[in-house]
Parts: C-alpha cells; structure tokens; sequence
C-alpha cells in the first residue's frame, strides 16, 4: 500500500472542478476511457477564429472517475482553453500533472 497523498492543487481541482458539463452544438467531441481503472473522460470544444487561427474558445468536460480523472480533466481545460489548436494538441500528460503538483505514479 502506498502512502501517496494527493497535492493541494489535485484536491482543489477535484472538489471544485473547472468548465464541467457539455456544449451545446460543440463544433468537436473527444472522448477517452482507462480500460485499467475504468475512467471515461468526454471533452467539448467550441472553436473561434483570431488572426486567421482557430483556438479553443469554450471547452467543457464530463469524466467518470478517480479524484486524479477529474482533477487532470479540469487542468486540461484551464490549460487548453484560449490555445490555438495545434498548441493544445502539444499538451501532455506531463504538463497536466506538472501543473497539477503531480500525480500518483499509476494515473
């Protein structure tokens, strides 16, 4: 049994997670699931247009899972949300959990 302990920025995110729900006609929907643990995590995008760019104008999640789904859900969105396309398909996993203050070893 592990003594891991989630950071203080996991449990903000988990208990008061950011841009939650759907969107209505969004103009993309990803979803994902963890065949291990069991989580499935659905994403939203609304897509604007800036300077000839799309970006991530609105994005909104529905997971079913773990504290660590949940909490890497909403951290995806605060860190996608305003981005260009090509920059939000660059963020990984690592920067989720960097930004998160990290994540236990098998999330």
């Amino acid at each position: 049994m592990s003594n891991w302990q989630y950071s203080k920025e996991v449990i903000k995110h988990f208990q008061h997670p950011k841009n939650v729900g759907r969107i209505k006609k969004p103009d993309g929907v990803g979803r994902v699931g963890n065949v291990v643990c069991g989580d499935v995590m659905v994403i939203y995008i609304k897509v604007g247009k800036k300077n000839g760019k799309e970006y991530i104008k609105d994005i909104k999640f529905e997971t079913m899972g773990c504290a660590a789904a949940i909490a890497s859900s909403s951290m995806l969105t605060e860190l996608a949300k305003g981005k260009t396309i090509e920059e939000a398909k660059k963020i990984s996993m690592k920067d989720i959990s960097s930004s998160l203050g990290g994540l236990p070893p098998i999330k």
